[in-house]
């Protein structure tokens, strides 16, 4: 158990210098030498978990996925929502996320399959725009996987347009912006009604997240 707990620790030891390497230089520029100087780890104990610079871009990129789950809300459209505002706040406080979506938008990363992420929030998407749309909440003319790839599309965009702009700090606002403009032609408007997309719902929710993974680690008094 001590040389697996040791192990979990330097592999996230690792994953976190990869991804702050990853992101201040690219994926490209960046050297396993920074990233062996960073994690302040061998070259055996890097390669005994990541044996290439390619496998370790994989790591931090699938680390998007590993985040609390939203939990099921009465308005799925609200669930799909709380998710894109949810990665917008990660994208504001959470390097690893940064570095993987840095990553994921690097045309310059020649040999890394960066289709993951998009075609994960894509999945992601439809299948809650396919509930949504059993619940009665989406117009008629919707279909739910080119909406979800419209959504991840737009996101992209407008995210990079932050964090060029100023470092991801109106991102928040600039999402909200975004939701506003593409909910009416997708949302039913007495639905659209009751959901949220103020510029503060990322922090709300991940705030309520923090506070049902600390419920769930409390043990019960007996």
């Amino acid at each position: 158990m001590v040389k697996q707990d040791r192990a979990i620790r330097t592999r996230h030891a690792i994953l976190t210098a990869a991804a702050k390497v990853f992101e201040e230089r690219g994926y490209q520029a960046a050297t396993i030498s920074e990233i062996l100087a960073v994690a302040g780890v061998t070259k055996g104990a890097l390669y005994f978990h990541f044996p290439s610079k390619e496998h370790l871009a994989e790591g931090v990129l699938h680390e998007q996925d590993q985040r609390l789950p939203i939990p099921e809300r009465p308005c799925t459209v609200q669930r799909l929502v709380d998710t894109v505002v949810l990665h917008a706040y990660h994208l504001q406080t959470d390097p690893m996320v940064r570095a993987s979506v840095r990553l994921s938008l690097d045309q310059q990363a020649q040999g890394l399959d960066r289709s993951g992420p998009f075609l994960r929030w894509s999945e992601v998407g439809t299948e809650m725009l396919e509930k949504a749309q059993v619940q009665g909440e989406l117009l008629s003319h919707v279909n739910p996987a080119e909406t979800a790839d419209v959504v991840v599309g737009a996101f992209a965009g407008v995210q990079a347009m932050s964090q060029a702009l100023c470092n991801y700090q109106d991102l928040p606002r600039r999402v909200s912006c975004l939701l506003q403009h593409l909910l009416p032609s997708v949302v039913v408007p007495s639905v659209l009604a009751t959901v949220d997309i103020t510029e503060h719902r990322g922090a709300a929710v991940q705030t309520e997240l923090e506070a049902l993974h600390a419920a769930s680690l409390r043990v019960p008094v007996s």
